[in-house]
């Protein structure tokens, strides 16, 4: 896969590892005002995890831009909506969460069904 791949993937690590530390520290009051603060730890922790895969993905993937696709879009919808939730407090937002985590399905199962290629 092209460079830009494993940068976007590196970019997203990077991001988590903010994130976390955001959370832990910055955000760790409105967090636990909200009652959010695990749902903030659920949203670094599938983050990273997937972030992660990306990079493997970039690395060693070559032909499945498919899977990276769903595992990146898992991540800006599960994450992403469970980040924004625990800001905001907005519950609904909540809803969008399992699409990122179909994303996130889809992806390995296509990790599953894809031959490997070189």
């Amino acid at each position: 896969m092209p460079v830009a791949f494993f940068r976007v993937a590196a970019a997203l690590c990077l991001l988590a590892v903010g994130f976390g530390a955001f959370g832990a520290h910055a955000l760790k009051t409105t967090l636990e005002n909200h009652g959010m603060l695990d749902v903030w730890n659920k949203a670094v922790l599938y983050h990273f995890l997937h972030a992660l895969a990306l990079v493997v993905l970039a690395l060693y993937g070559a032909g499945n831009r498919i899977a990276y696709f769903l595992i990146a879009g898992g991540i800006v919808f599960f994450s992403g909506s469970l980040y924004l939730m625990a800001l905001t407090n907005v519950k609904w937002l909540g809803g969008i969460t399992p699409i990122g985590g179909l994303c996130f399905l889809a992806g390995w199962f296509w990790l599953i069904i894809s031959p490997p290629r070189a």
